[in-house]
């Protein structure tokens, strides 16, 4: 493990308003519910520097709120810190995982991972909800990030 006492996932996209922080409040929940929250540091940044200090999309926290799960993230960019701080560092696609690998550090003790690498349905790429016009990308993208945060923490507690 990093530099933590505990287990750390760290999800990334292009603005931290849209998949990240619905990964990221999945994860919080799933960890809170299994009464795991003190074993577990979750968090998530951008790629770039849009909304840094914004809290997620409108339409990302109607679809949070609509399925119970709470935010409290305020995007921030990913930082060199992070690849030491975290166990795992999750993208949502090629791009942010290209994006990732050029930031990475020599000193990393991250593993970088895919999200969609671990869906059950086989849907690699998380797909950003944020240019489409309605709320149900934003569905498409929850239902996928639930899916396949589920499968990753289940996989990530088994070590």
């Amino acid at each position: 493990m990093a530099a933590t006492q505990k287990e750390s996932v760290f999800s990334s996209c292009l603005g931290n308003i849209c998949r990240s922080p619905i990964a990221e409040a999945i994860y919080v929940q799933q960890v809170e519910q299994m009464g795991e929250a003190n074993k577990w540091k979750i968090d998530s940044g951008a790629m770039g520097p849009w909304h840094v200090g914004k809290p997620p999309d409108r339409r990302a926290r109607m679809v949070l709120e609509k399925h119970g799960v709470p935010t409290t993230c305020k995007a921030r960019m990913v930082t060199e810190a992070d690849f030491t701080e975290f166990d795992y560092i999750v993208g949502m696609d090629h791009d942010n995982m290209s994006d990732l690998r050029r930031m990475m550090p020599e000193n990393s003790t991250a593993k970088l991972l895919m999200l969609g690498d671990y869906d059950p349905e086989g849907v690699k790429i998380v797909h950003d909800p944020y240019y489409d016009s309605d709320v149900s990308a934003f569905e498409v993208c929850y239902q996928h990030c639930l899916r396949s945060c589920k499968a990753l923490k289940d996989v990530l507690s088994k070590h």
